[in-house]
């Protein structure tokens, strides 16, 4: 019997417009952690979005440019971060935990209570 995956990347024709971020998915007996690198991002500037299975995080790059200067030479050209992800029903998305914290993301996603493995108790009759 093989397990289907709690978080699966998906790839859109929006995403081909934006940055992806480098995302680290983690995950134990009570749900998942997911890390996503969005250098530049201020909290103002990121969205998280849940539709139906789909979570999708999106941000905007605020350049850290002097006043009375203009980029010359940039190897970024996009100013936003894009990435979506589906998650499998087993995931509790109204207890969504979100932290940013030096330009990465994290998402503290549980698992439903019946989801997450428990010990049964046997009574001796």
């Amino acid at each position: 019997m093989s397990e289907k995956p709690v978080v699966k990347r998906n790839e859109r024709k929006e995403d081909a417009q934006a940055l992806l971020p480098r995302v680290d998915v983690r995950e134990n007996k009570d749900g998942i952690l997911l890390i996503a690198d969005m250098p530049g991002v201020p909290k103002d500037k990121l969205e998280l979005h849940i539709d139906n299975d789909t979570l999708t995080i999106e941000g905007e790059i605020t350049p850290d440019t002097p006043e009375n200067m203009e980029a010359v030479y940039a190897e970024v050209r996009l100013s936003r971060y894009r990435r979506a992800f589906s998650l499998s029903a087993e995931l509790d998305t109204a207890r969504i935990d979100a932290q940013l914290s030096n330009g990465v993301l994290k998402l503290r996603i549980p698992k439903h209570a019946y989801a997450q493995p428990r010990k049964i108790e046997v009574k001796v009759a």
